[in-house]
């Protein structure tokens, strides 16, 4: 399945979905193989060290140095990763409403990463792209 690249389908058919659980982003150093069995939600690797999407919970547990906590709004709509538009849409939506947009984009959905005290007006928010 390849998934919708019409930016207009994919802003009209998307149901933002929220998850319950509070993550942060820590920056780590050493090896991925390290922190597996922390079940980052997403990693990243940068010059400056490897970037972890972790669960509020487990990385107080882990005692790993955070700012700021995210919820997570899955855009569940299956995008095409060659859709044009949908990050530039969901940020600039936002934006509007001074939330900042971290987006992970996986193979079948968009996921965005918004401040904790900001999810429910995000979700407002991408919810007028179907009004």
């Amino acid at each position: 399945m390849s998934g919708i690249t019409e930016l207009s389908e994919l802003l009209a058919s998307m149901k933002p979905a929220l998850v319950e659980s509070e993550f942060v982003f820590c920056t780590v150093t050493g090896e991925l193989k390290e922190y597996v069995d922390l079940q980052p939600k997403a990693t990243f690797i940068e010059a400056e060290g490897l970037t972890l999407i972790l669960e509020k919970k487990v990385a107080e547990k882990a005692q790993l140095a955070f700012s700021g906590c995210f919820r997570q709004i899955t855009l569940t709509v299956h995008s095409s990763l060659e859709a044009v538009g949908l990050t530039a849409a969901v940020s600039a939506k936002l934006a509007e409403h001074n939330i900042s947009a971290n987006v992970v984009a996986a193979y079948y959905h968009d996921h965005i990463f918004v401040q904790a005290t900001k999810a429910d007006a995000a979700m407002i928010a991408l919810q007028s792209f179907n009004a």
